[in-house]
């Protein structure tokens, strides 16, 4: 918890304007998802080639 705090401190003007801008990544972070959802569902069944390809057309 100590480091946690810390940390906090350390990085206050990132913190603050995390909790008091509109701006959001959330549609980043959804991407990241989805990606990480397929390369789950196709882990040792296709190549590289097949699995860039899905995630082309997602």
């Amino acid at each position: 918890m100590h480091s946690f705090a810390r940390g906090i401190d350390q990085d206050i003007d990132a913190v603050t304007a995390a909790i008091t801008l509109e701006h959001h990544n959330r549609r980043t972070e959804g991407v990241n998802t989805k990606t990480k959802l397929i390369k789950r569902q196709m882990y040792r069944r296709a190549g590289v080639a097949l699995l860039h390809h899905r995630i082309l057309l997602g």
